[in-house]
Protein backbone atom coordinates (compact mmCIF):
# COMPACT_ATOMS: atom_id res chain seq x y z
CA UNK A 1 0.00 0.00 0.00
CA UNK A 2 1.16 3.54 -0.77
CA UNK A 3 3.10 5.45 1.89
CA UNK A 4 0.93 8.52 1.31
CA UNK A 5 -0.45 8.10 4.84
CA UNK A 6 3.09 8.59 6.13
CA UNK A 7 3.14 11.89 4.23
CA UNK A 8 -0.10 12.88 5.98
CA UNK A 9 1.64 12.10 9.27
CA UNK A 10 4.57 14.34 8.29
CA UNK A 11 2.07 17.14 7.67
CA UNK A 12 0.95 16.87 11.29
CA UNK A 13 -2.26 14.85 10.99
CA UNK A 14 -2.70 11.56 12.85
CA UNK A 15 -4.40 8.57 11.23
CA UNK A 16 -6.81 6.70 13.50
CA UNK A 17 -8.64 3.55 12.41
CA UNK A 18 -12.44 3.78 12.42
CA UNK A 19 -12.94 0.09 13.12
CA UNK A 20 -12.40 -2.37 15.94
CA UNK A 21 -13.00 -6.09 16.24
CA UNK A 22 -11.30 -9.01 17.89
CA UNK A 23 -10.12 -10.20 14.48
CA UNK A 24 -8.12 -7.08 13.56
CA UNK A 25 -6.36 -7.31 16.90
CA UNK A 26 -5.59 -11.03 16.87
CA UNK A 27 -4.61 -11.38 13.21
CA UNK A 28 -2.01 -8.62 13.39
CA UNK A 29 -3.91 -6.09 11.25
CA UNK A 30 -3.51 -3.31 13.79
CA UNK A 31 0.19 -4.01 14.28
CA UNK A 32 0.76 -4.01 10.50
CA UNK A 33 -1.11 -0.73 10.08
CA UNK A 34 1.06 0.86 12.74
CA UNK A 35 4.17 -0.13 10.81
CA UNK A 36 2.97 0.37 7.24
CA UNK A 37 0.64 3.36 7.51
CA UNK A 38 1.76 5.08 10.67
CA UNK A 39 -1.55 4.27 12.43
CA UNK A 40 -1.79 6.28 15.64
CA UNK A 41 -5.16 5.43 17.18
CA UNK A 42 -8.43 3.51 17.00
CA UNK A 43 -12.05 4.55 17.47
CA UNK A 44 -15.09 2.41 18.16
CA UNK A 45 -18.80 3.06 18.61
CA UNK A 46 -21.98 0.98 19.08
CA UNK A 47 -22.41 0.61 15.30
CA UNK A 48 -18.90 -0.81 14.91
CA UNK A 49 -19.36 -3.26 17.77
CA UNK A 50 -22.79 -4.25 16.47
CA UNK A 51 -21.23 -5.34 13.17
CA UNK A 52 -18.22 -7.09 14.68
CA UNK A 53 -20.05 -8.98 17.45
CA UNK A 54 -23.30 -9.86 15.65
CA UNK A 55 -21.70 -11.23 12.47
CA UNK A 56 -20.25 -14.73 12.61
CA UNK A 57 -19.15 -16.82 15.57
CA UNK A 58 -15.92 -15.07 16.53
CA UNK A 59 -17.24 -14.07 19.95
CA UNK A 60 -19.23 -17.22 20.72
CA UNK A 61 -16.69 -18.77 23.08
CA UNK A 62 -16.47 -15.56 25.08
CA UNK A 63 -20.26 -15.24 25.14
CA UNK A 64 -20.60 -18.84 26.33
CA UNK A 65 -18.13 -18.21 29.15
CA UNK A 66 -20.01 -15.06 30.13
CA UNK A 67 -23.26 -17.06 30.21
CA UNK A 68 -21.59 -19.66 32.43
CA UNK A 69 -20.52 -16.79 34.68
CA UNK A 70 -24.16 -15.74 35.00
CA UNK A 71 -23.81 -12.37 33.25
CA UNK A 72 -26.80 -10.45 31.92
CA UNK A 73 -26.94 -9.33 28.28
CA UNK A 74 -25.77 -5.85 29.21
CA UNK A 75 -22.89 -7.26 31.26
CA UNK A 76 -21.88 -9.53 28.37
CA UNK A 77 -21.76 -6.54 26.03
CA UNK A 78 -19.64 -4.65 28.53
CA UNK A 79 -17.20 -7.54 28.94
CA UNK A 80 -16.80 -8.16 25.21
CA UNK A 81 -16.25 -4.52 24.30
CA UNK A 82 -13.95 -3.63 27.19
CA UNK A 83 -11.86 -6.76 26.59
CA UNK A 84 -11.40 -5.72 22.95
CA UNK A 85 -10.56 -2.13 23.83
CA UNK A 86 -8.07 -3.24 26.48
CA UNK A 87 -6.34 -5.59 24.01
CA UNK A 88 -6.25 -2.90 21.32
CA UNK A 89 -4.86 -0.39 23.84
CA UNK A 90 -2.04 -2.79 24.61
CA UNK A 91 -1.18 -3.04 20.90
CA UNK A 92 -1.26 0.76 20.61
CA UNK A 93 0.74 1.33 23.82
CA UNK A 94 4.14 1.72 22.06
CA UNK A 95 2.63 4.54 19.95
CA UNK A 96 1.33 6.16 23.13
CA UNK A 97 4.76 6.00 24.73
CA UNK A 98 6.64 7.11 21.61
CA UNK A 99 4.41 10.16 21.12
CA UNK A 100 4.47 10.98 24.85
CA UNK A 101 0.73 10.67 25.17
CA UNK A 102 -0.25 12.63 22.07
CA UNK A 103 -1.49 9.53 20.21
CA UNK A 104 -1.88 5.79 20.73
CA UNK A 105 -5.45 5.95 22.04
CA UNK A 106 -8.38 3.55 21.69
CA UNK A 107 -11.89 4.95 22.23
CA UNK A 108 -14.94 3.30 23.77
CA UNK A 109 -18.34 4.95 24.07
CA UNK A 110 -20.74 5.28 26.98
CA UNK A 111 -24.27 4.01 26.38
CA UNK A 112 -25.94 6.41 23.91
CA UNK A 113 -29.14 6.19 25.98
CA UNK A 114 -27.40 8.38 28.55
CA UNK A 115 -26.89 11.27 26.12
CA UNK A 116 -29.36 13.48 28.02
CA UNK A 117 -28.37 12.30 31.50
CA UNK A 118 -25.36 14.13 32.91
CA UNK A 119 -24.80 12.29 36.19
CA UNK A 120 -25.43 8.85 34.69
CA UNK A 121 -22.94 9.64 31.92
CA UNK A 122 -20.30 10.57 34.48
CA UNK A 123 -20.89 7.31 36.36
CA UNK A 124 -20.72 5.26 33.13
CA UNK A 125 -17.49 6.96 32.03
CA UNK A 126 -15.87 6.33 35.42
CA UNK A 127 -16.89 2.67 35.24
CA UNK A 128 -15.48 2.13 31.73
CA UNK A 129 -12.27 3.96 32.65
CA UNK A 130 -11.82 1.70 35.68
CA UNK A 131 -12.67 -1.55 33.85
CA UNK A 132 -10.38 -0.98 30.87
CA UNK A 133 -7.64 0.33 33.17
CA UNK A 134 -5.27 1.65 30.51
CA UNK A 135 -3.78 5.16 30.31
CA UNK A 136 -4.27 5.21 26.53
CA UNK A 137 -8.03 4.70 26.48
CA UNK A 138 -10.46 7.51 25.68
CA UNK A 139 -14.04 7.40 26.86
CA UNK A 140 -16.44 8.74 24.24
CA UNK A 141 -19.19 11.07 25.42
CA UNK A 142 -21.62 12.79 23.01
CA UNK A 143 -21.27 16.57 22.94
CA UNK A 144 -24.92 17.14 23.79
CA UNK A 145 -25.89 20.02 26.12
CA UNK A 146 -26.22 17.46 28.92
CA UNK A 147 -22.95 15.82 27.90
CA UNK A 148 -20.82 18.97 28.19
CA UNK A 149 -20.83 19.15 32.03
CA UNK A 150 -20.15 15.39 32.15
CA UNK A 151 -17.21 15.89 29.80
CA UNK A 152 -15.81 18.64 32.01
CA UNK A 153 -16.21 16.61 35.20
CA UNK A 154 -14.59 13.49 33.74
CA UNK A 155 -11.67 15.46 32.36
CA UNK A 156 -11.24 17.16 35.73
CA UNK A 157 -10.94 13.69 37.27
CA UNK A 158 -8.19 12.77 34.80
CA UNK A 159 -10.28 10.64 32.43
CA UNK A 160 -9.33 11.06 28.77
CA UNK A 161 -12.39 12.01 26.71
CA UNK A 162 -13.24 11.74 23.02
CA UNK A 163 -16.20 14.07 22.49
CA UNK A 164 -18.36 12.54 19.79
CA UNK A 165 -21.28 13.60 17.59
CA UNK A 166 -20.20 17.19 17.01
CA UNK A 167 -21.67 18.85 13.93
CA UNK A 168 -21.60 22.60 14.61
CA UNK A 169 -19.22 25.36 15.62
CA UNK A 170 -21.22 26.35 18.71
CA UNK A 171 -21.18 22.88 20.25
CA UNK A 172 -17.51 22.50 19.32
CA UNK A 173 -16.71 25.75 21.15
CA UNK A 174 -18.61 24.50 24.22
CA UNK A 175 -16.58 21.29 24.46
CA UNK A 176 -13.30 23.12 23.85
CA UNK A 177 -14.05 25.37 26.81
CA UNK A 178 -15.08 22.36 28.89
CA UNK A 179 -11.60 20.97 28.28
CA UNK A 180 -9.90 24.25 29.15
CA UNK A 181 -11.92 24.62 32.35
CA UNK A 182 -11.09 21.05 33.39
CA UNK A 183 -7.39 21.69 32.84
CA UNK A 184 -7.58 24.91 34.86
CA UNK A 185 -9.28 23.10 37.73
CA UNK A 186 -6.63 20.37 37.74
CA UNK A 187 -3.85 22.93 37.67
CA UNK A 188 -5.48 24.89 40.50
CA UNK A 189 -5.45 21.72 42.60
CA UNK A 190 -1.80 21.11 41.77
CA UNK A 191 -2.55 18.07 39.59
CA UNK A 192 -0.69 17.08 36.42
CA UNK A 193 -2.13 18.38 33.14
CA UNK A 194 0.62 17.06 30.88
CA UNK A 195 -0.84 13.55 30.53
CA UNK A 196 -4.42 14.64 29.86
CA UNK A 197 -5.82 14.00 26.39
CA UNK A 198 -9.03 14.86 24.56
CA UNK A 199 -10.23 15.09 20.98
CA UNK A 200 -13.32 16.79 19.58
CA UNK A 201 -14.85 14.54 16.92
CA UNK A 202 -16.43 16.60 14.15
CA UNK A 203 -18.68 14.53 11.85
CA UNK A 204 -18.59 15.33 8.13
CA UNK A 205 -20.49 13.30 5.54
CA UNK A 206 -23.76 13.42 7.48
CA UNK A 207 -23.66 17.22 7.26
CA UNK A 208 -23.58 17.12 3.46
CA UNK A 209 -26.28 14.45 3.32
CA UNK A 210 -28.60 16.64 5.39
CA UNK A 211 -27.76 19.97 3.72
CA UNK A 212 -27.83 18.52 0.19
CA UNK A 213 -31.30 17.14 0.85
CA UNK A 214 -32.48 20.61 1.83
CA UNK A 215 -30.73 22.19 -1.16
CA UNK A 216 -32.21 19.71 -3.63
CA UNK A 217 -35.70 20.44 -2.31
CA UNK A 218 -35.13 24.15 -2.91
CA UNK A 219 -33.59 23.54 -6.35
CA UNK A 220 -36.65 21.51 -7.30
CA UNK A 221 -38.92 24.39 -6.35
CA UNK A 222 -38.08 26.12 -9.66
CA UNK A 223 -38.17 29.62 -8.17
CA UNK A 224 -35.18 30.90 -10.11
CA UNK A 225 -32.55 30.26 -7.41
CA UNK A 226 -31.31 26.89 -8.67
CA UNK A 227 -28.21 28.35 -10.33
CA UNK A 228 -27.23 29.91 -6.99
CA UNK A 229 -27.87 26.74 -5.03
CA UNK A 230 -26.25 24.00 -7.15
CA UNK A 231 -22.68 25.20 -6.45
CA UNK A 232 -23.37 24.73 -2.72
CA UNK A 233 -24.04 20.99 -3.04
CA UNK A 234 -21.42 18.93 -1.23
CA UNK A 235 -19.72 22.00 0.25
CA UNK A 236 -21.21 22.37 3.73
CA UNK A 237 -19.28 19.69 5.62
CA UNK A 238 -15.78 20.73 4.63
CA UNK A 239 -16.66 24.41 5.11
CA UNK A 240 -17.89 23.56 8.60
CA UNK A 241 -14.68 21.66 9.36
CA UNK A 242 -12.48 24.51 8.19
CA UNK A 243 -14.37 26.95 10.42
CA UNK A 244 -14.02 24.54 13.34
CA UNK A 245 -10.27 24.46 12.74
CA UNK A 246 -10.22 28.24 12.55
CA UNK A 247 -11.91 28.30 15.97
CA UNK A 248 -9.41 25.70 17.23
CA UNK A 249 -6.50 27.96 16.23
CA UNK A 250 -8.12 30.93 17.98
CA UNK A 251 -8.55 28.97 21.21
CA UNK A 252 -5.47 26.78 21.36
CA UNK A 253 -2.97 29.13 19.70
CA UNK A 254 -4.05 32.18 21.67
CA UNK A 255 -3.68 33.56 25.15
CA UNK A 256 -6.54 31.44 26.45
CA UNK A 257 -4.40 28.29 26.28
CA UNK A 258 -0.92 29.79 26.63
CA UNK A 259 -0.62 29.35 30.39
CA UNK A 260 -1.90 25.79 30.29
CA UNK A 261 0.44 24.93 27.45
CA UNK A 262 3.36 26.30 29.46
CA UNK A 263 2.33 23.88 32.21
CA UNK A 264 2.61 20.99 29.74
CA UNK A 265 -1.00 20.64 28.58
CA UNK A 266 -1.76 19.28 25.11
CA UNK A 267 -4.36 21.00 22.92
CA UNK A 268 -7.68 19.28 22.39
CA UNK A 269 -7.33 18.33 18.73
CA UNK A 270 -10.10 18.33 16.14
CA UNK A 271 -10.86 14.84 14.87
CA UNK A 272 -12.55 14.41 11.50
CA UNK A 273 -15.09 11.58 11.67
CA UNK A 274 -17.65 10.12 9.26
CA UNK A 275 -15.23 10.63 6.37
CA UNK A 276 -16.53 7.92 4.03
CA UNK A 277 -18.38 9.59 1.15
CA UNK A 278 -22.09 8.78 1.09
CA UNK A 279 -22.93 10.29 -2.32
CA UNK A 280 -21.43 8.23 -5.19
CA UNK A 281 -21.34 11.39 -7.33
CA UNK A 282 -18.67 12.83 -5.05
CA UNK A 283 -14.99 11.94 -4.71
CA UNK A 284 -14.34 9.10 -2.30
CA UNK A 285 -11.53 11.14 -0.71
CA UNK A 286 -13.41 14.45 -0.50
CA UNK A 287 -13.28 14.48 3.30
CA UNK A 288 -9.58 13.65 3.42
CA UNK A 289 -7.73 15.78 0.84
CA UNK A 290 -9.10 19.24 1.81
CA UNK A 291 -8.76 18.68 5.56
CA UNK A 292 -5.11 17.75 6.10
CA UNK A 293 -3.43 19.97 8.66
CA UNK A 294 -1.28 20.13 11.75
CA UNK A 295 -2.55 19.07 15.17
CA UNK A 296 -5.57 17.19 13.82
CA UNK A 297 -6.78 13.59 13.61
CA UNK A 298 -8.68 11.81 10.86
CA UNK A 299 -10.42 8.56 11.74
CA UNK A 300 -10.88 6.44 8.64
CA UNK A 301 -12.58 3.13 7.71
CA UNK A 302 -10.90 0.51 5.52
CA UNK A 303 -12.40 1.55 2.19
CA UNK A 304 -11.36 5.19 2.57
CA UNK A 305 -7.86 4.24 3.75
CA UNK A 306 -7.47 2.20 0.58
CA UNK A 307 -9.01 4.84 -1.69
CA UNK A 308 -6.69 7.57 -0.42
CA UNK A 309 -3.67 5.29 -0.70
CA UNK A 310 -4.67 4.51 -4.29
CA UNK A 311 -5.38 7.96 -5.70
CA UNK A 312 -5.29 10.56 -2.93
CA UNK A 313 -3.02 13.59 -2.77
CA UNK A 314 -1.38 14.78 0.44
CA UNK A 315 -0.90 18.51 0.98
CA UNK A 316 -1.29 21.00 3.82
CA UNK A 317 -4.83 22.05 2.86
CA UNK A 318 -6.81 22.55 6.05
CA UNK A 319 -6.04 26.23 6.59
CA UNK A 320 -6.64 27.02 2.91
CA UNK A 321 -9.98 28.31 1.67
CA UNK A 322 -11.20 29.69 5.00
CA UNK A 323 -12.71 32.77 3.37
CA UNK A 324 -14.57 30.57 0.89
CA UNK A 325 -15.78 28.40 3.78
CA UNK A 326 -17.28 31.45 5.49
CA UNK A 327 -18.94 32.44 2.22
CA UNK A 328 -20.43 28.96 1.80
CA UNK A 329 -22.00 29.01 5.28
CA UNK A 330 -23.25 32.56 4.71
CA UNK A 331 -24.80 31.62 1.36
CA UNK A 332 -26.54 28.63 2.90
CA UNK A 333 -27.97 30.84 5.63
CA UNK A 334 -29.06 33.40 3.05
CA UNK A 335 -31.09 30.65 1.36
CA UNK A 336 -32.68 29.49 4.60
CA UNK A 337 -30.29 26.70 5.64
CA UNK A 338 -28.80 27.30 9.07
CA UNK A 339 -25.89 24.91 9.61
CA UNK A 340 -26.15 25.33 13.38
CA UNK A 341 -29.75 24.12 13.25
CA UNK A 342 -28.59 21.27 10.99
CA UNK A 343 -26.03 20.44 13.70
CA UNK A 344 -28.78 20.12 16.30
CA UNK A 345 -30.83 17.85 14.01
CA UNK A 346 -27.84 15.64 13.26
CA UNK A 347 -26.81 15.29 16.87
CA UNK A 348 -30.29 14.05 17.80
CA UNK A 349 -30.25 11.71 14.80
CA UNK A 350 -26.75 10.48 15.64
CA UNK A 351 -27.67 9.60 19.21
CA UNK A 352 -30.67 7.66 17.92
CA UNK A 353 -28.54 5.74 15.41
CA UNK A 354 -26.14 4.65 18.14
CA UNK A 355 -29.08 3.70 20.37
CA UNK A 356 -30.56 1.62 17.54
CA UNK A 357 -27.21 -0.11 16.94
CA UNK A 358 -26.93 -0.94 20.65
CA UNK A 359 -30.50 -2.28 20.71
CA UNK A 360 -29.85 -4.44 17.64
CA UNK A 361 -26.69 -5.85 19.20
CA UNK A 362 -28.47 -6.43 22.52
CA UNK A 363 -31.20 -8.42 20.76
CA UNK A 364 -28.61 -10.62 19.00
CA UNK A 365 -26.67 -11.12 22.24
CA UNK A 366 -29.85 -11.91 24.12
CA UNK A 367 -30.79 -14.55 21.55
CA UNK A 368 -27.34 -16.16 21.78
CA UNK A 369 -27.43 -16.02 25.57
CA UNK A 370 -30.76 -17.83 25.79
CA UNK A 371 -29.63 -20.45 23.24
CA UNK A 372 -26.44 -21.12 25.20
CA UNK A 373 -28.29 -21.18 28.52
CA UNK A 374 -30.54 -23.91 27.13
CA UNK A 375 -27.54 -25.97 25.98
CA UNK A 376 -25.60 -25.47 29.22
CA UNK A 377 -28.54 -26.38 31.42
Amino acid sequence: MSNIWKEVERLGQSLWYDNLSRAVISDGTIARMIGELGLRGITSNPSIFEKSISNGDEYDDSIEQAVRDGLTTGEIYERLTTDDVRSAADVMRPVFERTQGVDGYVSIEVDAKLAKKTEETIQAARKLWKIVDRPNVMIKIPGTPEGVPAIRQCLTEGININITLLFGIESYTDVAHAYLNALRERRKRGEDVSRMASVASFFLSRVDTNVDHKLEAKIGAADGTAHHLRPLLGKAANANAKLAYERYLEIFHGQEFAGLQAAGAHPQRCLWASVSTKNPKYSDVMYIEPLIGAETVTTVPDETIEAFADHGKAADTLAMGTREAHETIEQLLKHGIDTEQVAVELQVEGVKKFMDAFDSLAKNLDKKRHTMEAVIS
